[in-house]
């Protein structure tokens, strides 16, 4: 659909291919709106879990300035399931950008394995699936890790 309005009917982008930053705007679209809805709809249901808490009523109580209030700690503990979600969303990422490079046709990791695939390249194909799985696992590292920085009342053990 986004091909179908914004480059053919309107002419705004290149349909498809790789070059300058205007053939990055529709996969990145593609990639990440559904993503960042999730985020957003996430972010919101954990703020007003977390704005009805005692501790959000005593700190308003205390005459702490809202804006304070909602940063400092509402904020701060609303944002541990998100980072869990943004964390699940980058495995969705790495699956949704072989079909994102294919229909766009940008020469990328996703193709490459499909194309390995395709020419029953095992060694590739091993090799590939092993980098998006290190990957995968260092951006749940970070996830994991990314707790303790955004709340210090958080235990890692």
């Amino acid at each position: 659909m986004l091909i179908l309005f914004f480059s053919v009917k309107f002419q705004i982008f290149p349909v498809a291919g790789w070059g300058s930053l205007s053939h990055l705007v529709l996969p990145v679209l593609t990639l990440g709106a559904s993503g960042a809805a999730i985020i957003a709809r996430m972010t919101r249901s954990s703020m007003l879990d977390v704005i009805g808490q005692d501790y959000i009523r005593t700190a308003r109580a205390k005459g702490i300035k809202e804006r304070y209030v909602i940063y400092k700690h509402a904020l701060k503990n609303a944002l541990i399931p998100v980072i869990t979600v943004v964390g699940l969303q980058f495995g969705t990422l790495l699956g949704g950008a072989v079909l994102t490079e294919s229909v766009f046709a940008i020469n990328g990791l996703g193709r490459m394995i499909v194309e390995a695939i395709r020419m029953r390249d095992l060694p590739l194909v091993q090799g590939s699936i092993l980098v998006v799985s290190i990957l995968f696992v260092v951006v749940n590292l970070i996830v994991d890790l990314s707790y303790r920085f955004i709340n210090k009342k958080v235990d890692l053990n």
